[in-house]
């Protein structure tokens, strides 16, 4: 047994992704495997998420998707945040499609293809209105050149044009329209340059846009969260969506105590009659936001209880009054909601964040337990 473990459903990912593919018929699908799955664990979540039909997968980072082939993953990857000194010449020779928007980055990539002997995928990107990737439209007609330029000496293929939005989960957002029209001139501009053809894939849906905007469907998606079955626009409702991750602990302590005792750093809680604390052995070094304190709820002895006092680097406590606890005893801190658990919704509501935060942040010492 350990202290805690955060349990993923790997058939909820399957069957989220199958609801996903429904909403996107006739489109490719690739979904975000970024940020190690979004807490979910890279390899087994990119397998679950391969198993229930997605035709590619994305990463961040390059590191990101070497680990996926180097896990025997051979699926087409693409990684879109290329920082100076990324391993180019290994993306390229592990076919990793490279994403690029700017020309020195796409003379980058066909120096590391150059060395690799073989052409290097690549999906130029393009700054519909969000101002942080992407190349701006201003500059769009140049990048195309380059590519071009690189495309005909053998270096790159061009198989990707693609964009993201800023405001998808805002259904009714102005940005909307304006991003879609934007890129529907982006892509006319690099027809006209010369980059035509079927291989070119047109992308710019995420999980949002995915369920609210099926104008944005294009040739491929990209959905993330909600592959794990956390809804991107929670004011819609979860879409049927299945969350895939429990996060549990067991009891590590428990104590009675008298009235008017401070509980943890700063007391911040005091009990207001004779009551048991049960010490959670989890904390803000897991993920626990230091924010949780005396505000989230978690589910202990079949009765929600709140946090009491400072959530700790290793370590919280909860109030369960005269109930019975023992050392040993689970704590669900959130899961699906099924069994009366907060769901992580709930603890993003009640944290004034979102769901993916509160899902990858789960740290390193919290196993993942795979079913």
């Amino acid at each position: 047994m350990t202290p805690a473990e955060a349990r993923v459903n790997l058939s909820a990912i399957r069957d989220n992704l199958a609801l996903l593919r429904s909403h996107a018929p006739g489109a490719e699908t690739m979904v975000a495997v970024k940020a190690d799955a979004y807490g979910h664990g890279l390899i087994p979540g990119a397998r679950a998420c391969l198993a229930g039909g997605a035709d590619r997968l994305g990463t961040a980072y390059v590191r990101e998707a070497l680990e996926l082939r180097a896990a025997g993953i051979t699926a087409p990857i693409l990684s879109w945040i290329i920082p100076p000194n990324e391993p180019l010449d290994e993306a390229v020779q592990q076919d990793i499609e490279l994403s690029a928007a700017s020309p020195g980055l796409v003379d980058a990539i066909a120096g590391a293809a150059g060395r690799a002997g073989r052409a290097a995928r690549v999906h130029l990107k393009v700054d519909t209105g969000m101002s942080r990737g992407g190349a701006a439209l201003a500059e769009w007609p140049a990048l195309l050149e380059r590519a071009l330029s690189r495309q005909a000496e053998g270096t790159i293929e061009i198989v990707g044009l693609w964009s993201h939005f800023a405001c998808a989960d805002m259904p009714g957002d102005p940005s909307i329209a304006l991003q879609l029209a934007a890129f529907d001139e982006a892509l006319a501009v690099a027809d006209k340059t010369g980059v035509r053809g079927s291989h070119i894939i047109r992308h710019i849906a995420n999980s949002a846009a995915i369920l609210t905007l099926p104008q944005a469907r294009y040739d491929m998606v990209r959905p993330g969260i909600a592959t794990f079955g956390l809804s991107p626009v929670p004011e819609l409702g979860d879409f049927g969506l299945r969350p895939a991750m429990t996060l549990v602990a067991r009891i590590a302590l428990v104590k009675r105590v008298p009235a008017d005792s401070g509980v943890s750093y700063g007391h911040l809680y005091v009990t207001d009659r004779e009551t048991t604390l049960g010490l959670v052995p989890l904390g803000y070094a897991d993920g626990i936001l230091r924010h949780a304190t005396n505000r989230a709820e978690v589910l202990a002895g079949g009765r929600r209880r709140r946090i009491a006092g400072r959530v700790c680097m290793d370590q919280f406590m909860i109030d369960v009054g005269d109930d019975p606890l023992a050392e040993g005893d689970e704590v669900v801190l959130f899961g699906d909601g099924s069994q009366g658990e907060p769901t992580a919704q709930e603890w993003a509501d009640s944290l004034g964040t979102i769901t993916h935060e509160i899902v990858t942040r789960i740290g390193s010492r919290v196993p993942r337990v795979y079913r």
